[in-house]
């Protein structure tokens, strides 16, 4: 527990303390990265290049076409469905009616509903949340939050805290900025973005689960290629260096480190589960096991699309500014942002494994407490 503790807080320290003291060390004043709620927007962004668009396509392409290949191969129908699936749960259907009923509050404008018209992201969330695990529980009479109630309920605070460093980190590139948050002081800015940040990895790691109840990620990469590095210790030291140089020069090439946005958090972490000698998400690529790299991406990027659907036209609202990329747009993302979502995934995936050794270390102290009074 000590160890998961330590992580975390190195992890924060250098989130927060790197992009800061870089900005400070460039002499720029740092309220202007501090400013609460985020009104003002100050990064000026580089215009839209088509050299730099098709180079960056064309990495993300050559990134993701090997998977996309060899999913393509294992393309064959899924499994009949088992007899013993279950039906699905009333709570879903309960998860559904929220989930319409909140979707057309969110795009629609009555005047009866005028004061909560800024409010709906999170009924929403919550709906997507209920109904996926209700569907993971109908392939296989199993889902987080009948199975693990704890850990569902603790990914709730444990997400608002992620996704607030991932505001902060983006008050030095300003790639979103949010819309009608005027209307708010800071303290109901925070209280009413926490309770929406509290939904990001119930979302993601739900759809994950759902995505591993398909046997089609089991045979398409339950035994992929093998990759490994000989050196874990050293590399993750190198990398833990390169990310603490990119975070603290975040804020002063904005237009170019920015994709460190979303990185930053998953390299920090695994680099330093490399260097204790502990297994990380990377670790089962060495036996070739892709599937829970491969599932958490692809959920994150299945969220993504909800997100940004459900975003476009609900009144509050975000939107995007890319440097450099800032073209064909899916809703208000630009096409090319959201191969952002896969990293993010991962790092989801890092922080919910996070919180489960935590869970269990707990529990098993006060088992272990309880068992020493009896």
């Amino acid at each position: 527990m000590k160890k998961i503790v330590a992580k975390l807080t190195i992890l924060a320290v250098m989130l927060l303390g790197l992009p800061l003291s870089g900005v400070k060390c460039a002499g720029n004043d740092i309220s202007t990265y501090l400013e609460f709620p985020p009104k003002t927007r100050y990064v000026e962004h580089a215009p839209f290049s088509l050299p730099v668009f098709l180079g960056v396509g064309l990495f993300v392409l050559l990134v993701v076409f090997p998977f996309i290949k060899h999913a393509y191969a294992y393309r064959s129908v899924e499994a009949k469905a088992d007899k013993n699936r279950l039906p699905f749960p009333w709570w879903g259907y309960a998860g559904l009616m929220m989930g319409t009923g909140s979707w057309i509050l969110a795009w629609t404008r009555f005047e009866w509903f005028g004061l909560f018209q800024l409010h709906t992201f999170t009924p929403l969330w919550i709906a997507y949340i209920v109904v996926i695990n209700a569907l993971t529980y109908k392939r296989s009479g199993h889902c987080m939050m009948v199975d693990q109630p704890g850990y569902f309920l603790l990914l709730f605070p444990v997400s608002t805290a992620f996704w607030w460093f991932f505001e902060y980190l983006n008050r030095f590139v300003q790639n979103w900025y949010y819309v009608e948050i005027h209307r708010f002081s800071p303290a109901e800015y925070f209280i009413l973005a926490s309770v929406s940040f509290s939904t990001v990895l119930p979302a993601v790691l739900g759809t994950r689960g759902y995505l591993l109840t398909f046997s089609f990620f089991d045979r398409a990469f339950g035994s992929f290629a093998r990759l490994s590095l000989p050196k874990p210790k050293q590399f993750g030291a190198v990398f833990l260096l390169i990310s603490g140089m990119g975070l603290t020069c975040i804020g002063l090439f904005p237009n170019y480190l920015y994709p460190l946005l979303w990185v930053s958090p998953l390299v920090i972490i695994v680099s330093f589960q490399a260097l204790a000698g502990e297994q990380h998400i990377f670790s089962a690529l060495a036996e070739g096991d892709w599937r829970l790299f491969v599932t958490s991406a692809l959920a994150a990027l299945i969220c993504g699309f909800f997100w940004e659907m459900w975003n476009f036209y609900s009144l509050a609202k975000w939107i995007y500014s890319i440097p450099y990329a800032q073209r064909l747009h899916v809703f208000e993302m630009p096409l090319l942002g959201f191969a952002g979502y896969l990293p993010f995934g991962l790092g989801c995936a890092v922080i919910g494994d996070l919180v489960d050794q935590s869970k269990n270390l707990l529990f098993n102290k006060n088992r272990g407490v309880k068992a020493k009074a009896g």
